[in-house]
């Protein structure tokens, strides 16, 4: 059987919905002065940490050397494993248990039914790590408003997972008041202690540095993109189809291919792979460049504007699905029955969609579009941020739950191929999971009962493992090797930046406007204006606020 993975149309959800899926496939944003003490901002509680100071609170980097993958890591790619070792063969990464028996209460996002206390995942898990984990898992697709709820009450858990896209209204000012530092337990070669903790890059700390000080245990990610445009590689194969070069390239071949009569669709939305084809900045808060000395916004940007007008015009042209348009149904299974023949998604998709089809049509094949520069060569591709979902304990936490959650986190970031890996991600084997030929296989109470909520706490360095569709594996990192030689540090990389409260909204109806403009019911004059209204509620001021921080810190973290 194989894992539930969701999709998600909407942008958080789909972030959110992206950060489970590489969790259960891969296994199976207040901040203090910049450089020295200048503020960045009127509030200790806003600007970022950089230079010495951020130094001297970052974690010793120690790589591991528990395993070896069989596709090394290249160009900021994940690193690959094409194949899954017997128990009794997989490295030990915590060969003496940290725990010291801690009850420990954990508020994380669940994308599922959460099983029931006492079931023998969990049991085997407080075993393994020497603690007693509660769980008090949300609803993913409506965590951002618990997670507010909790972090506005004085009824705070001992952990909390917050994702980078919940990073909204007063959680940041809450994070600075309500989680304590873990810097005495882990800055310099103190983090030697918790020997995976050590393991985790440098980049993925420094985004865990909150109002000056470590509070965040990171979850590592891919600097390549996670936006991935498919394509229906069997069936182009069959068609001679070749994939595209360009944005004209691209709109010649869904005229090629579009056949709404025979329920057959060129393309979905593909507005997200459009801000990689027209080297758009990110969003916030690395969604500046730098031109002649003054700072402009990424919806600024003349490339945004013709992202959004090429992405309409597949819709013009009638080449999108009518679900993309309303926003309904689940692409990744209208790509998979063949209605539709590219669309883009989370990277895991691939994994997702092969590991199901596969079951019935072992011939099912897909691929990832290179991407290109719209009028043709090397695309601009801005490099992502290096973690975006972090663990945070509670500053009321005692040394000793500290420590208990520290000793929890060194298990989950273990490696893949170490027997702490195996457990956390696949469960007790016979119970959760079964290995035959070298394939991991979920049971049904594995699907049930192992659900991604112990990567939150901390996890190792990026990996794709795909033992049971190697040839998956080896495409996606290969993908991601490809992408990684063209990425560009935008802006400000690497660094946690915390924008002042009268602005953290400022940028709330820009998703709303770019969706109904690809989809044909607003015009892209109505974006210019919508730009104007920015600058003069607050985008100007903004501007200004990011030059002094840029002034002070410098360009990036690194």
């Amino acid at each position: 059987m194989t894992p539930n993975i969701p999709s998600s149309p909407s942008r958080r959800r789909f972030l959110a919905s992206t950060a489970v899926a590489a969790a259960a496939v891969g296994g199976g944003i207040p901040l203090l002065a910049a450089c020295g003490g200048g503020t960045g901002g009127s509030s200790k509680n806003e600007g970022a940490t950089t230079g010495k100071k951020l130094k001297d609170i970052l974690p010793a980097y120690v790589p591991s050397k528990a395993v070896t993958p069989d596709i090394p890591s290249k160009n900021g790619s994940a690193a690959g494993f094409t194949t899954a070792l017997p128990a009794d063969q997989l490295a030990v990464s915590v060969p003496k248990k940290l725990g010291k028996g801690s009850e420990l209460t954990v508020m994380a996002p669940l994308w599922g039914t959460s099983p029931a206390e006492g079931n023998p995942y969990w049991t085997a898990m407080d075993e393994a790590a020497g603690v007693k984990v509660k769980w008090q898992n949300q609803d993913g697709n409506t965590y951002g408003q618990k997670l507010g709820a909790v972090l506005a009450s004085s009824a705070i858990p001992d952990a909390v997972v917050i994702p980078g896209w919940e990073l909204g209204g007063k959680i940041p000012s809450a994070i600075a008041n309500k989680f304590a530092d873990l810097g005495p337990y882990l800055s310099g070669d103190k983090v030697k202690a918790y020997p995976n903790l050590a393991a985790i890059p440098t980049g993925a700390w420094q985004r865990g540095v909150f109002a000056g000080q470590l509070r965040g245990l990171p979850m590592p990610a891919e600097s390549t993109p996670n936006i991935t445009p498919f394509y229906r590689a069997d069936i182009f194969e069959e068609k001679g189809w070749e994939t595209p070069t360009t944005t004209q390239e691209f709109y010649d071949l869904c005229k090629e291919i579009n056949a709404p009569r025979s329920k057959v669709w060129a393309c979905s939305d593909m507005t997200w792979s459009a801000w990689v084809f027209f080297g758009v900045l990110p969003e916030k808060p690395y969604y500046w460049k730098l031109v002649d000395g003054k700072l402009v916004n990424r919806y600024e940007t003349d490339e945004y504007l013709e992202a959004l007008e090429w992405s309409r015009s597949l819709y013009s042209a009638g080449f999108v699905h009518p679900d993309a348009k309303a926003e309904t149904g689940d692409m990744r299974t209208t790509f998979s029955a063949g209605n539709v023949m590219m669309y883009n998604a989370d990277i895991s998709d691939w994994y997702a969609a092969c590991a199901i089809q596969r079951l019935d049509n072992p011939d099912f094949k897909m691929g990832a579009i290179d991407f290109f520069a719209h009028d043709g060569g090397a695309p601009t591709i801005y490099e992502a941020a290096p973690s975006n979902i972090w663990c945070m304990i509670s500053k009321k936490a005692d040394k000793k739950t500290v420590e208990d959650i520290l000793a929890l986190a060194n298990y989950t970031a273990a490696p893949y191929g170490s027997k702490e890996q195996r457990l956390k991600a696949y469960g007790l084997e016979g119970t959760h999971h079964t290995l035959e030929d070298g394939v991991l296989t979920k049971t049904e109470e594995g699907n049930n009962q192992v659900f991604a909520t112990y990567e939150y706490i901390a996890s190792p360095s990026p990996f794709r493992a795909y033992p049971d569709h190697p040839d998956v594996a080896k495409g996606v990192v290969e993908w991601q090797q490809r992408q990684g030689a063209h990425l560009k540090k935008p802006l400000f990389h690497g660094m946690q930046i915390q924008e002042p409260t009268r602005y953290t909204e400022l940028n709330a109806q820009f998703e709303a406007l770019e969706k109904d403009i690809v989809r044909g019911r607003k015009k892209v004059g109505d974006m210019q204006q919508q730009v104007s209204d920015w600058k003069s509620r607050g985008g100007d001021k903004l501007r200004d606020w990011y030059k002094k921080l840029l002034d002070e810190t410098g360009e990036s973290a690194s």
